[in-house]
């Protein structure tokens, strides 16, 4: 795609940031879902954990029906962090044989580039997970949600891709070429996930893990997407070990949020240094 298609503000012109920002993500969202293929692969793996590996260790663990419910939403913690790190390869493609450089002489805030891929790697994301749930729902995995369980699941996974993406932008702008980027994506994406009860509490981590595992924003994701489609605080009290069910999601929540806040705010920075070098 050409400068001249994204037709940004011209230079005589003040600018619109809501508009420069529309422009932006639909741009990045072109060459982002070009094809249906790049909506449905990163789905494969997390389903493949929903459906088959959840009814699998049911049984080979010899536990109950809920522990696919369990299994379902940790699932939802390893394609947040898959599909975001994988956005952020994007941004090294478009900064080496893209568009971006000449993104650099628009007059608009440098920041709002790294905002739009933020808001397409948001809908994305979103889209996926839904279509997860819904497919764990047709598969005959039962959940128990409120309204109010709902937006506690949507508020962690919301914050929790935010943060993610901003993780993303950063080690993009930080590495000079895809095989480097690529290399780091197991360490950011993959490990944690082991570590932040995903597949079993974390108090079943020996204990310095477990002590590890409580200062991860996955860990406290997860407890809170628990919380709001199981209505299980289990995983909340591992972290917090409070009687207020609903003061543990509050602070699980704050934490994931300053997590977002602070990895967002952390990629404009280095991106707008990265632009002028």
């Amino acid at each position: 795609m050409s400068t001249a298609e994204i037709a940004l503000p011209a230079p005589n012109a003040p600018p619109r940031a809501f508009g420069a920002l529309a422009t932006l993500a639909r741009r990045r969202f072109q060459l982002t879902a070009r094809t249906p293929r790049e909506l449905v692969v990163p789905l494969l793996t997390p389903i493949m954990f929903a459906l088959v590996i959840a009814p699998a260790l049911k049984t080979a663990l010899h536990t109950d029906a809920s522990y696919e419910s369990f299994v379902a939403i940790g699932t939802v913690g390893l394609l947040i962090p898959l599909n975001t790190m994988f956005s952020g390869l994007g941004v090294i493609v478009d900064r080496i044989s893209g568009a971006q450089r000449e993104l650099l002489t628009a007059p608009i805030p440098r920041g709002l580039l790294v905002l739009g891929n933020l808001l397409v790697a948001l809908a994305i994301t979103a889209l996926q997970v839904g279509v997860l749930i819904a497919v764990a729902v047709a598969r005959g995995i039962h959940f128990h949600a409120t309204a109010g369980g709902i937006l506690w699941f949507a508020g962690a996974g919301v914050l929790f891709t935010v943060g993610m993406y901003g993780m993303a932008e950063i080690l993009a702008n930080s590495v000079p070429r895809q095989e480097e980027y690529i290399a780091r994506v197991p360490a950011i994406a993959i490990l944690p996930w082991f570590l932040a009860g995903a597949l079993f509490p974390i108090t079943a981590l020996p204990g310095f893990l477990t002590w590890v595992a409580k200062f991860l924003p996955l860990t406290h994701a997860l407890a809170l997407m628990r919380y709001g489609l199981r209505g299980d605080g289990s995983g909340l009290h591992a972290i917090w070990g409070l009687s207020d069910t609903t003061a543990m999601a509050a602070l699980s929540l704050t934490a994931v949020g300053a997590f977002a806040l602070l990895l967002t705010a952390a990629s404009i920075r280095i991106f707008s240094r990265s632009a002028v070098r």
